[in-house]
């Protein structure tokens, strides 16, 4: 029989199994995908089930199964509750988690994208309700980048020609700003306005901790986030949920 192993993961969603069960799909520590089966996680005497709630990070104990691995043993690292019983905490971190679930892949590292995540599942947490858009656009534009979509904001994504600060026009497909020469075969080239790049570059470049400080003026914020949620759409296969509900609401 295989060994168990140990792993620290974050919770990203839960789905019922059977009468008792729980299937938790889970972001490993190193970056990879893990989904696993919790036995009896819903019954109320369980010894682990509130210790998989989504947004929670906890240190598992796991047993290779047939399809989905066995959880054995859970101990909580870091609950996050004020995310699930606040509004708008849960709102932002849900974007967060569905965004994972959707780019993380079984057996595929990229551990700089756990660190990303709880880093911002704590800012989140603690920060005022004001400064979540920012977060939120802020880590859609990190996670992007770790996923090889790193916006080109300095010149031509195309050509590395100057572009028109009077005219910026971004290309979802080239993954920038582009000239308007190469803009104009371009079927995936939205016009944005001009302080959005700097937006995105400033978000890139700045801690989660720090994101509060830049002081970017909030219709500022709501036009990145449109072109941020356009660039993500265009890229991931499957349709983000929470990101929908998250832009239409407000």
């Amino acid at each position: 029989m295989a060994a168990t192993y140990r792993v620290r993961a974050l919770a990203l969603r839960k789905t019922k199994l059977g009468e008792s069960d729980l299937i938790v799909t889970l972001l490993a520590a190193d970056g990879c995908q893990i989904r696993a089966v919790a036995k009896g996680a819903r019954k109320t005497k369980s010894r682990f089930g509130a210790r998989l709630e989504p947004f929670s990070v906890a240190d598992l104990m796991l047993s290779p199964g047939r399809s989905l691995e066995i959880v054995t043993e859970a101990e909580t690292v870091t609950s996050h509750d004020a995310l699930r019983s606040d509004y708008d905490r849960l709102r932002a971190a849900s974007v967060i988690a569905d965004f994972l679930d959707k780019v993380s892949v079984e057996c595929q590292a990229e551990e700089r994208l756990f660190a990303l995540a709880t880093a911002t599942l704590d800012a989140i947490e603690v920060s005022e309700i004001a400064d979540l858009r920012s977060l939120v656009v802020a880590f859609l534009v990190k996670g992007m980048a770790m996923q090889g979509y790193r916006p080109q904001l300095a010149a031509c994504a195309c050509c590395a020609s100057a572009t028109d600060p009077g005219d910026v026009r971004f290309s979802l497909a080239a993954g920038g700003v582009v000239c308007l020469a190469c803009a104009g075969a371009d079927l995936s080239v939205v016009p944005v306005a001009s302080d959005v790049p700097v937006v995105m570059d400033a978000l890139i470049r700045t801690r989660l901790a720090d994101i509060s400080e830049l002081g970017v003026p909030e219709a500022a914020m709501n036009d990145t986030f449109r072109l941020v949620k356009a660039f993500v759409s265009y890229h991931l296969p499957a349709r983000m949920k929470a990101l929908d509900a998250y832009l239409r609401e407000g």
